[in-house]
């Protein structure tokens, strides 16, 4: 039989039990009140009209209201006949009380009050003998309850001194056994011998310890060869890498991690890592849930390294039983990254001179007074002016991306309006949207408070967007410049849509990432790729936020917001 079963079947007879306790002891208290009610109902009341009727014979005045009172005692003593006799007797009484209304005399009064003693006498000894049988009954009950329950405290007793033994007896073998397997002596075997879950539960303690028996004399020797190796090939990482389990107790941690975090790795091994964090400043760093988005600057032997943070969590299954945290030594190519910054922006200065000399000379060949040009050395000179602004505009590029890489933007706060942003942005690209016949619709609130911005920083960016959206829009169309105040009623909003193609939303996610341009069905791009990414950094350095929204066939909106002032 299953442990379940006999615990069902335990507590059933414990349930059943107190029902029949509970409902013997209800029956017999309410068939206690039901005798005691009768005798008050029955007997009690009739000694109440008998005294009624002695106090009218007793006071012997016999006035019209005393014998309205005898007769209406005994009316309602004629409606309350209960015994045996009573009801003889009750005749009686009527019979001498009608006969001495018609010729009062002192001899009916005695026969009225015999009477009278007899009802008395009936009802009195009612009461005595429903008594005794009350009595009689309250004894039963307290027979049947003290049998009943001596025979509940005899069984509950044995359940109490049997019961637990039943299941605590191989709870405690299997303690020893656990006991034995903690200390790896796996040729422990539990001897229960039962058909229910204890049993189940012994079969499967004793598969598990052969289980274990086998590993440990089959694979011990190369599970311990492969940990050696394993934090071998870890020590000999360049990486610093440290070991966490599910509840962020260490691990392990190599030797390249203690140098670099300035502990010993062989005194770490399962403390709790938040613990050991609290004193090391680059350990709560990676503990850090969230991923650094610069590259941590960290000085190991007097020399300035860069690292980045990976995080791996392993899983077993679908259960994470733990994670790694790896510090990957990214130092020389962030030197390489910080030449080529320099080289661009060496490049990028160097390059301005030059191409503003050609674009003074075109100015100069356009005069005139140089002399006149023919149709098609007009046409090569607006080739040329056009290709030197491109080059100018990519250094100009360039020497902010410069700017934003080496985290020198020169930032001048101060307080200005949004309509002097848009005024001054549209105004610089009223030409090329007339080139194209596009309308620059500006849509201001004529009570816009003032932001706290740099305003060459926040133009250069509104012009971006407007470059963009009069490059990518169709001749004749329109593009809509706004501002408003935000809903949190702490920014300004700005945004310029246009009515172009749109952008799948497969993109727009990196639309703000450097050297990324848009697919463009095989046509030739314009421009490095750089704009977005340049206003996304001029926009964050600025403590603002900025976004697109795009819908394919429908053009975008690009909008950025700055904090009020």
């Amino acid at each position: 039989m299953k442990l379940k079963t006999k615990l069902r079947l335990a507590l059933t007879f414990l349930f059943a039990v107190i029902v029949l306790l509970g409902s013997l002891g209800a029956w017999y208290l309410k068939k206690l009140s039901s005798e005691a009610q009768e005798i008050l109902k029955d007997n009690y009341i009739s000694l109440e009209y008998v005294r009624n009727m002695r106090n009218v014979i007793d006071e012997n005045a016999w006035k019209n209201e005393d014998i309205a009172l005898f007769e209406k005692s005994l009316v309602y003593q004629e409606q309350n006949i209960t015994e045996i006799g009573e009801a003889e007797t009750t005749q009686q009484l009527r019979s001498h009380f009608n006969a001495f209304r018609k010729s009062p005399d002192s001899s009916r009064i005695l026969l009225i009050t015999k009477q009278l003693t007899k009802i008395a006498d009936v009802n009195m000894q009612a009461i005595v003998r429903k008594n005794e049988q009350v009595k009689k009954t309250s004894d039963e009950v307290y027979s049947y309850m003290v049998l009943i329950a001596t025979v509940c405290a005899l069984v509950a007793f044995s359940f109490i001194i049997n019961f637990p033994n039943t299941i605590a007896e191989p709870i405690q073998q299997l303690t020893e056994g656990l006991q034995e397997i903690s200390r790896k002596n796996y040729e422990s075997r539990l001897g229960v011998e039962r058909k229910d879950e204890l049993g189940e539960m012994a079969r499967a303690f004793n598969l598990m310890a052969e289980k274990l028996d086998e590993y440990e004399h089959s694979s011990l020797a190369r599970v311990l060869f492969e940990k050696r190796r394993t934090e071998t090939i870890i020590n000999q990482m360049n990486d610093a890498i440290v070991g966490l389990d599910e509840s962020d107790h260490l691990l392990f941690i190599n030797s390249i991690g203690a140098d670099m975090l300035g502990l010993d790795a062989s005194q770490l091994a399962g403390k709790y890592a938040p613990d050991v964090a609290l004193k090391n400043d680059l350990l709560r760093t990676l503990l850090n849930d969230t991923t650094p988005l610069k590259p941590l600057k960290i000085v190991t032997n007097e020399r300035e390294s860069y690292f980045t943070k990976e995080v791996l969590d392993v899983k077993n299954g679908e259960q994470r039983i733990g994670k790694v945290i790896i510090l990957k030594n990214i130092t020389p190519f962030h030197e390489l990254d910080q030449a080529k910054t320099n080289f661009i922006a060496t490049i990028s200065h160097e390059l301005k001179t030059p191409i503003s000399g050609i674009k003074m000379s075109l100015k100069l060949l356009e005069n005139e007074r140089i002399g006149p040009l023919n149709e098609e050395q007009k046409y090569l000179i607006n080739q040329i002016q056009d290709d030197s602004q491109r080059l100018l505009n990519i250094t100009g590029e360039l020497l902010d991306l410069s700017q934003v890489e080496t985290g020198n933007i020169q930032l001048n706060f101060r307080s200005i309006l949004p309509q002097e942003v848009i005024k001054a942005a549209t105004e610089a690209l009223l030409f090329s949207a007339e080139q194209k016949q596009i309308e620059l619709q500006c849509q201001l609130p004529a009570d816009l408070p003032a932001i706290q911005a740099d305003l060459d920083k926040t133009m250069w960016v509104l012009m971006n967007f407007l470059s963009n959206a009069i490059r990518y829009s169709p001749e004749k169309s329109t593009i809509t410049v706004e501002a408003q105040v935000s809903n949190d009623q702490k920014h300004v909003l700005f945004s310029v849509q246009d009515f172009g193609k749109g952008i799948e939303s497969k993109y727009q996610e990196r639309i703000f990432d450097r050297y990324f341009q848009v697919p463009n069905n095989g046509q030739s791009k314009s421009g490095t790729g750089l704009g977005l990414a340049i206003s996304k950094e001029f926009i964050e350095a600025q403590k603002g936020r900025i976004g697109v929204e795009s819908e394919l066939g429908n053009g975008s909106r690009f909008w950025f917001q700055l904090p009020l002032a």
